[in-house]
């Protein structure tokens, strides 16, 4: 099958590809880097002919609202409506647990992602997950790792981006399903902590700083608003399991 991989350059986008083409599936990367802009409609058609099925993955480097809802309505319906076109079935996007109920920052985009997906005619299928295990080294690099090192405050329950990728090809091989259950790592956890033990496992000790992220985004990182609920699937790589092979 003839896949499109919107972000498919990215954190989780890489690892899509990578199990796409382990289960015979042909992959096609749609990324600004591979030359393709998904804000603008007839980039997206050029890369779209012949695809069946669309992954969605891809994402905006910006904590800005405004940003982010732009990019993720212009990039949604450019998607969808030129896959309709297209022929596409099955459009397969991932969204973040408590994107709809925070509503703001980058999550605002998400959330107009979903209320947009569930407007446009046509088949969808929407996985919401938890953050991912990787998300702590990111958070890392954007936040220094010098004798001193900032984390947010937030309880989490990360999963391992191979797994999402493993959820999101298996969707992607079928039908149109809906919102389908949200997918979650084994076990809450405290962002600080993993920060620490990502550190450790680097040879660094830094003192670490607790910092209480501001407004209504920092607001739910603390309340557990992120968090799966009792219906979600759990997956099964534990954060240190993830952290060991690395």
């Amino acid at each position: 099958m003839r896949i499109a991989v919107a972000g498919g350059t990215g954190a989780i986008g890489t690892l899509v590809v990578e199990q796409l083409k382990n289960a015979g599936h042909e992959p096609v990367v749609l990324a600004r880097s591979a030359g393709c802009d998904l804000t603008n409609r007839s980039a997206v058609e050029q890369w779209l002919v012949d695809c069946q099925t669309v992954i969605d993955v891809s994402g905006a480097s910006t904590a800005s609202a405004a940003a982010s809802m732009r990019y993720f309505t212009q990039s949604t319906a450019n998607l969808v409506s030129v896959g309709r076109e297209s022929g596409v079935q099955n459009h397969v996007a991932l969204s973040i647990i408590g994107a709809a109920t925070v509503d703001s920052g980058y999550y605002a985009g998400k959330a107009a992602q979903e209320r947009m997906l569930q407007m446009l005619p046509g088949g969808y299928t929407l996985l919401r997950t938890t953050q991912f295990h990787e998300f702590i080294g990111q958070n890392v690099g954007r936040l220094g790792a010098g004798p001193v090192q900032m984390a947010p405050k937030m309880r989490m329950q990360p999963i391992a981006g191979s797994e999402v990728a493993a959820a999101l090809v298996a969707l992607a091989g079928g039908p149109a399903q809906g919102v389908v259950l949200d997918l979650a790592g084994p076990q809450e956890e405290y962002a600080p902590d993993l920060i620490a033990k990502y550190l450790k496992s680097r040879g660094k000790s830094p003192k670490i700083v607790e910092v209480p992220v501001p407004g209504p985004m920092g607001k739910a990182m603390r309340d557990g608003r992120l968090l799966p609920g009792s219906s979600a699937r759990l997956g099964h790589e534990t954060f240190e399991a993830w952290l060991a092979r690395q």
